[in-house]
């Protein structure tokens, strides 16, 4: 996984475990999200700083949805985004 239980909690700044399977699943599918949107895959399941950047922010998004500042979130993860594949074939050259 991207981020431990604690780590995740710690993101999105919650306390307690109530909702730890919400979160588990959140937090299970950004990689997905990251090698579908970008085509990024974490090597030998290291992730980079900028892709555990972009997950820290894409958790907060999906997690909070309508709560959150959407539009300034979403350029944040959006900028994120494109630097990941560029980072990507830097990595594999």
């Amino acid at each position: 996984m991207m981020y431990t239980i604690e780590q995740a909690r710690n993101i999105l700044r919650v306390d307690g475990s109530d909702n730890d399977e919400q979160i588990t699943a959140l937090v299970s599918a950004i990689p997905d999200y990251l090698t579908e949107t970008t085509g990024y895959k974490a090597k030998d399941g290291v992730f980079s700083p900028v892709a555990l950047t972009a997950g820290r922010f894409i958790l907060w998004q999906w997690y909070y949805g309508e709560n959150s500042d959407v539009d300034k979130v979403q350029r944040v993860i959006d900028c994120l985004l494109k630097a990941l594949p560029a980072e990507r074939a830097v990595n594999e050259s």
